[in-house]
């Protein structure tokens, strides 16, 4: 059992936060912007709240993060009242926000300077993948640290592994993104042809996700796609931020991401559909309409 702060309840960090208490068995800390969503934790659970990221971390192992982008990052991060300041040195904070390279780094300098270790670890799966404590973990850092902390993300994690130094979880996690986006539009493309075709779509799925097509988007969101459902998964809203980190990395790095870039847009009109909370699933909209 080990003393660990969760900072960041939303729709991923709630009941990962729950998976360590009841899971792992841990001493679990708990800090949200809203304090009512961390009274509400704390009731479901067990455990404490905390009325701010540096009250959280004190006293605590590990500080696990889960927030929206780099500037809800450097808010519970640095600062008077920010984790940072409560964190003791041999202390490690694991940061599963998708966010930039760039705040990665700089959060693991700032980790080295005040004596303790940083890890980026961004997680794929969604919201089910969290509440079932199945996640995919790809995590940025340092070995010996990395060794510590896995055992905790265990709690929710289903696989766990060091792409390499600090900032290759948040890179690995914009691949991921990029294969996504891409696979989407190309499922989308393929449900609206074959119902212009009056293809049975039952059948067709049935045979060709046996195939080289087979996809985990295939098999989970076929159904839902070809009946215009879109309130199952990851948002417009957070793919579009997801996307919107992936191409300004490719801009310092020099990929080329021509796909990518087109779903970004295609995404865009969705927005302008009126699906901003859709799931990412809904590309298939624009071509239904």
């Amino acid at each position: 059992m080990a003393k660990v702060a969760f900072l960041g309840l939303g729709v991923m960090g709630y009941p990962m936060a729950g998976h360590l208490k009841n899971k792992g068995g841990h001493d679990v800390t708990v800090y949200n912007r809203t304090a009512a969503k961390a009274e509400k934790w704390v009731a479901q659970f067990g455990g404490k709240s905390a009325p701010t990221p540096k009250a959280a971390a004190e006293g605590q192992d590990f500080v696990m993060c889960c927030v929206g982008n780099d500037n809800d990052l450097r808010e519970v991060t640095l600062g008077a009242s920010g984790a940072f300041a409560g964190m003791g040195k041999g202390k490690i904070f694991v940061d599963h926000t998708t966010a930039s390279a760039e705040i990665a780094r700089e959060l693991y300098a700032a980790g080295k300077k005040d004596g303790f270790d940083c890890i980026d670890a961004p997680v794929s799966g969604g919201q089910a993948g969290a509440e079932n404590g199945v996640l995919t973990v790809m995590c940025g850092g340092e070995v010996e640290p990395f060794a510590r902390a896995e055992k905790v993300i265990a709690a929710y994690g289903r696989a766990c592994n060091l792409l390499g130094t600090p900032g290759s979880g948040q890179l690995a996690k914009m691949v991921n993104q990029i294969c996504i986006a891409g696979l989407l539009q190309g499922l989308s493309e393929g449900i609206h042809f074959a119902k212009k075709s009056g293809l049975d779509i039952e059948k067709l799925i049935a045979t060709i996700s046996k195939g080289a097509a087979q996809s985990w988007q295939m098999e989970n969101r076929y159904k839902t796609m070809a009946a215009g459902k879109f309130d199952f998964g990851f948002a417009v809203d957070w793919i579009r931020k997801d996307l919107s980190i992936c191409l300004g990395e490719a801009r310092r790095n020099g990929a080329h991401l021509p796909v990518t870039a087109l779903v970004d847009q295609f995404y865009s009109q969705v927005q302008k559909m009126g699906g901003k909370r859709w799931d990412s699933s809904s590309l298939i909209a624009l071509l239904d309409r």
